[in-house]
């Protein structure tokens, strides 16, 4: 029995190791992304290196080209994140972009204001949403290290810093905007709309460094046709996006002419309503579950979601998880478990393939972080946080 203790007892010290649990995402980033280049497999890297090649030698950004399949959404500022990978053959860059892509995202877990042991939960709960989305190279693990680097950085008043990853978040793709969310939690807002206008300044005209003023205000006019284009052909009742509300009501209905804007303003409403409850504002709890509302909502919102999108809405899981009383309700518990089963297990070969595509025609993928968004927003517009302990650890 002694002995069985012990061996539990490393084992939860080995997983509660932070270099543990960088090393277990590094090597994450670097066996999917030699699996994926073996198998010719990584378009998506493809795109993201082509907007460099295409932004120095002034070609259309979101045009179609024989090198890849689809097509670019990204901003013109991307062609410079992505640069440094580009350079590099792909067989070494697809690496070098998973792993810059794993750190981000750990920057922005480790960034969190909350007990160092909680960080660490929140990354083991990522970890396998944060696979399938390194399996298809997506820039979103980035961007959800990202949105968490906005929040710290406002909760720790370090405005500049928030508003820079805002707006380098937005400039390269729209969801990025989502971190004006923390605008009420930062004690310096005037520092902040300046150092955010600033950021948008610079990130806008950087592009033109390796590029022509002219070509990329163009690029800018392409990119916003791109996105409406883009948003106009997600809805569909068979496509591997919409995994959204509304991607559920129109494929449960069979009605792909449902309009998003219904969808939109009831979440946006819903969104706003914990804005009201202004002395809450000052608790960490609170904090961070408009962070988690925000990473969810996110996703569960836009046409555009597809699985590998989830890595976003699932960070937000994590953060409500680690914030609910102890001990743990029976719901709280169901609700994870439920999450953890449907949305993150669902796309591997646990279930089986006629399961599988049940899932992915219905857009369930998007029902666990639904149910646990609409707790979120119950949760804040009702409870008095000044009970709830959340142990504030640098």
């Amino acid at each position: 029995m002694n002995q069985n203790k012990s061996v539990f007892s490393k084992l939860k010290e080995l997983l509660m190791n932070k270099q543990f649990i960088i090393i277990v995402y590094l090597l994450l980033a670097i066996i999917s992304a030699v699996k994926q280049y073996n198998h010719n497999t990584f378009n998506n890297y493809q795109i993201y290196k082509y907007v460099f090649l295409h932004t120095v030698e002034s070609k259309n950004l979101y045009a179609e080209y024989p090198e890849y399949l689809d097509s670019n959404h990204y901003g013109p500022v991307f062609s410079l994140f992505v640069a440094p990978f580009a350079l590099f053959p792909d067989a070494i860059g697809t690496v070098l972009w998973n792993m810059a892509s794993v750190g981000i995202l750990l920057w922005g877990i480790f960034s969190l204001p909350i007990a160092l042991s909680q960080r660490k939960i929140i990354a083991w709960i990522c970890a396998h949403e944060t696979l399938t989305a390194l399996f298809s190279f997506q820039f979103n693990i980035a961007l959800t290290g990202f949105i968490l680097l906005s929040f710290s950085y406002t909760i720790k008043r370090k405005e500049i810093q928030s508003a820079f990853f805002i707006a380098l978040g937005t400039m390269i793709k729209l969801y990025g905007i989502v971190g004006l969310a923390f605008f009420f939690f930062s004690k310096h807002k005037i520092k902040f709309i300046l150092a955010g206008l600033a950021a948008l300044i610079v990130l806008f005209a950087l592009p033109m460094a390796i590029s022509s003023p002219k070509f990329i205000l163009q690029t800018y006019a392409d990119w916003y046709s791109s996105l409406i284009h883009k948003n106009d052909i997600n809805a569909s009742l068979t496509s591997f996006q919409d995994i959204s509300v509304m991607g559920m009501a129109r494929r449960i209905s069979g009605n792909v002419s449902l309009e998003n804007t219904p969808f939109l303003l009831a979440g946006i409403i819903l969104f706003a309503l914990p804005y009201t409850r202004i002395k809450q504002y000052k608790h960490l709890a609170f904090q961070l579950l408009l962070l988690a509302s925000t990473l969810i909502f996110t996703v569960i919102f836009s046409s555009g979601s597809e699985s590998p999108t989830y890595i976003i809405a699932f960070a937000g899981v994590a953060v409500w998880f680690i914030v609910q009383k102890k001990p743990l309700s029976f719901w709280t518990i169901a609700l994870f478990v439920f999450a953890f089963i449907l949305t993150s297990l669902s796309p591997t070969d646990i279930f089986p393939q006629q399961v599988k595509e049940f899932i992915r025609l219905y857009s369930l993928k998007a029902l666990p972080c639904v149910l646990i968004w609409l707790a979120i927003i119950y949760q804040m517009m009702l409870e008095d946080f000044t009970s709830y302990s959340i142990a504030d650890n640098e």
